[in-house]
């Protein structure tokens, strides 16, 4: 699924919604302002299957734009997922990010749906967990990031992402069936986008400790890359920003012979990213 979505994006290099968290959280800082002067406008615009059926079309889209806090945490969650958002699409490409982000929508969407005619019940779901889908994603491409945990203490990506996993799997045992399964409905797409790429991570970790080997095998590392190279259309990738090759190729690319594995990168980042230890 994920080889067939790059070769659309490739093939279609100007799909997508180019600065798309910047339009969300622009559009959530509102609604969070406009909740204090009109209190009844996040009922307005919530998802509900009976209102939508009703004609209320809107709601299909506007709950993705409600703030996940009332108080002022929420600017902190705007500013993080504005960052995770702004990473994940330099890293990705704006059209594969676009659809990462909008098959969570539908995935959830399409939950609702499905628990109203089993159900009866119009549930309230909301977008909480496609956004931590998104930072699932974020801390599986980057887990040694280092962040300021409200600006204050600095913590990797993969501990945050260990603490809300805890809670995101807390949430499915203490909610009833079948409610309990818009976590995991919501988070599908993180499985069909980035699930390859943590089982071959923790496949490779968990072969590191057993083995405590630190060299590198050039040939087979070069011949992987060679394989996946042709499997994505470029020959260069940036493990930084994630541009290649093909789509700038006006830039230099160079393998960083500090680094524990075989990483290219670009000419901007060659000299300033942080070197991989694993």
């Amino acid at each position: 699924m994920r080889k067939k979505i790059d070769l659309f994006c490739y093939k279609h290099p100007n799909f997508g919604i180019r600065n798309l968290m910047r339009y969300i959280v622009i559009a959530s800082a509102v609604i969070w302002i406009l909740q204090f002067i009109m209190p009844g406008i996040v009922d307005y615009l919530a998802f509900s299957p009976s209102y939508i059926l009703q004609g209320q079309v809107w709601r299909l889209i506007s709950f993705i734009f409600i703030p996940v806090s009332t108080n002022f945490l929420a600017f902190i969650a705007f500013y993080f997922y504005y960052m995770v958002g702004n990473i994940l699409e330099a890293k990705w490409g704006t059209g594969r990010f676009t659809i990462y982000f909008f098959s969570g929508v539908l995935f959830t969407i399409v939950y609702g749906f499905l628990i109203y005619f089993l159900t009866g019940v119009s549930y309230p779901v909301r977008a909480d967990y496609i956004y931590l889908s998104m930072f699932f994603s974020f801390a599986a491409l980057f887990p040694d990031m280092q962040v300021l945990l409200f600006f204050i203490l600095p913590i990797r990506i993969k501990w945050l992402a260990l603490v809300n996993a805890a809670l995101f799997l807390w949430g499915i045992v203490m909610t009833r069936f079948p409610f309990n399964l818009l976590p995991v409905v919501a988070v599908l797409n993180f499985f069909l986008f980035c699930g390859g790429d943590l089982f071959d991570k923790l496949r490779g970790w968990i072969k590191g400790r057993q083995s405590r080997v630190k060299t590198v095998d050039f040939r087979k590392e070069s011949e992987r890359i060679r394989r996946e190279q042709q499997s994505n259309l470029y020959t260069h990738k940036c493990a930084v920003c994630g541009r290649t090759d093909a789509d700038h190729p006006e830039l230099e690319f160079r393998y960083c012979s500090k680094c524990a594995g075989y990483h290219c990168f670009c000419q901007d980042h060659i000299n300033s990213h942080i070197h991989f230890t694993e």
